[in-house]
């Protein structure tokens, strides 16, 4: 099996037209018509993941962020960007992102997050405009209200975050829930206007937590933490399609923040 046939299927799920102006979702490093020897999934395609892959006889990383966000115009080694790709070419190890093209479908990163919390009746938080059946962050309801005290415990034990942080607590119950992952700041309004009671989600700035307004309770459970069961939801969707594959999920924790 070539590379390719990872790297279309996972595009007839997310199209890479899908992915925001920004992105580089995609092959970054390597060759497509390469025979497939092993796929390793991680979250960020850190210099310990090649290390990992070339020991697990791995030529196919599948990564959530792209290494490469910028143009590179030199690959001297002299950064952890420039570090990883050099290894990968001198190993012959193909690099793909899926990025925010997998956060833009239905069953993407975020219905991963709904599940993890148990959301039912889940549907786009902001639908797109211009393509069907794709859109940003989601909404859905929980089975039962609880308690906003029982829900953030739920959310830092079901997203496995060591720490969480939120707005003041509005003294109601918890019913219709937005998510968002990764950086989810720009859909706060979006998530007031729809009526959910809490938005999960990450990298809220200090000044925009005075945004919710007590309109809202914002649950901010950290970057990595809100987006780390793509690895799962990857693994997943790759054994659906090919059965006898197994793709291999990184032990290495990339998140490059640490809590004390």
């Amino acid at each position: 099996m070539k590379i390719k046939s990872i790297t279309s299927y996972l595009e007839s799920i997310a199209p890479l037209s899908l992915q925001e102006e920004y992105d580089n979702s995609g092959l970054i490093v390597g060759n497509d018509a390469d025979e497939l020897q092993g796929a390793l999934i991680c979250i960020d395609c850190i210099e310990e993941v090649i290390d990992e892959a070339i020991k697990k006889k791995c030529n196919l990383i599948i990564s959530h962020h792209p290494i490469i966000f910028r143009g590179l115009k030199k690959i001297t080694g002299k950064d952890y960007v420039e570090k990883v790709v050099l290894k990968a070419i001198r190993n012959n190890i193909s690099i793909y992102a899926i990025h925010t093209n997998l956060d833009n479908v239905i069953q993407g990163v975020n219905k991963k997050i709904c599940d993890k919390l148990g959301l039912i009746n889940c549907k786009f938080l902001f639908p797109s405009p211009t393509e069907k059946k794709s859109g940003s962050g989601m909404i859905g309801t929980l089975v039962k209200p609880i308690t906003e005290i029982a829900f953030l415990k739920k959310v830092k034990s079901a997203m496995k975050a060591d720490s969480l942080r939120h707005t003041n607590l509005l003294n109601k119950k918890i019913s219709k829930v937005a998510v968002c992952g990764g950086s989810g700041s720009f859909l706060l309004g979006t998530a007031i206007a729809d009526g959910a009671d809490v938005f999960v989600t990450a990298d809220f700035k200090y000044h925009q937590f005075f945004d919710a307004e007590n309109k809202i309770l914002i649950a901010d459970i950290g970057h990595y933490e809100s987006e780390q069961f793509t690895k799962e939801l990857l693994r997943d969707l790759l054994k659906q399609k090919f059965p006898i594959f197994a793709p291999r999920l990184t032990e290495i924790n990339t998140n490059p923040v640490n809590y004390l």
